[in-house]
């Protein structure tokens, strides 16, 4: 069989006394979309950290293509096919969305002094690589600020994947849009899949997961819960499990309670004042 495009096996990261990761496992093949859940301060960060080569995990397996690797740094990660989508896109909002998609790896005409950015070129690249994502642009030179947060989102998936990315992680993509937007984000990721891209879609938000997902990993406090398919769990399950359904039964009966003590209080207060 071929092996997975990226795996981690046991993973843990130690911040001082804190347990960020417990023993984390995932797998990724090629062309599925794992969505990688879990609510505030689960661990998804610290994980996306590791995979993308900004943190080393203290102990633990990561391989890439069957293979054991150790990045030292997002460099190191680049180079072997895995880019990440951070939420601030790492783009310039004045500049426009030509100079954005090729910034640090800009093509250029001319020889020494009069090397220069070739312009002509990055309109053209642009305007198939959008329109491979389904996207057709007005002006690549409109400053990429006058774009909405999804058609941005659009921008920095496309250049990943133009400039090689195997494995494309996009950390929370859909949490600042509205719904429409999130449903522009979720078609493009439909689209870089398509192209034979492995995307792993980090988000707290199960509705945005379960209908562009093929797999889903859930964390919690550090911890994977599990690994499941849309065959294994219904999106109400995932919800359950993401949000602690013990911890929400409790809660639900101690402000039940809370508001019983209230009302008869409420009670006594009125009965006081009549007598």
């Amino acid at each position: 069989m071929t092996p997975p495009i990226l795996e981690v096996r046991e993973i843990y990261k130690y911040f001082g006394n804190v347990i960020a990761l417990n023993g984390v496992s995932m797998r990724l093949q090629q062309g599925e979309v794992m969505c990688l859940l879990g609510d505030n301060g689960a661990g998804k960060s610290t994980l996306i950290k590791i995979l993308s080569g900004v943190h080393r995990p203290d102990k633990g397996e990561y391989l890439v293509q069957g293979r054991p690797v150790a990045f030292s740094s997002p460099r190191d990660a680049l180079d072997h096919g895995i880019a990440t989508v951070y939420q601030d896109l790492a783009m310039i909002p004045l500049m426009s969305i030509a100079r954005n998609f090729f910034l640090g790896s800009e093509p250029t005409v001319g020889r020494g002094l009069l090397k220069r950015f070739d312009m002509a070129a990055a309109k053209r690249i642009v305007r198939d690589e959008m329109a491979k994502m389904g996207i057709d642009i007005r002006d690549p030179e409109q400053p990429v600020g006058t774009l909405s947060g999804g058609e941005r989102q659009s921008v920095a998936i496309a250049r990943a994947v133009y400039f090689g990315a195997k494995v494309l992680i996009l950390d929370e993509p859909t949490s600042a849009l509205g719904v429409k937007q999130a449903g522009t984000v979720l078609r493009y990721i439909a689209r870089a899949r398509a192209q034979g891209v492995a995307v792993i879609f980090i988000t707290h938000n199960p509705h945005h997961a379960y209908p562009i997902g093929d797999r889903f990993t859930i964390l919690k406090r550090g911890q994977t819960l599990g690994t499941f398919t849309k065959q294994d769990i219904t999106r109400d399950e995932m919800i359950h499990l993401m949000s602690g359904g013990d911890e929400l039964a409790n809660l639900e009966h101690e402000l039940r309670e809370f508001a019983n003590d209230a009302m008869a209080q409420q009670l006594a207060d009125a009965i006081h004042e009549e007598v």
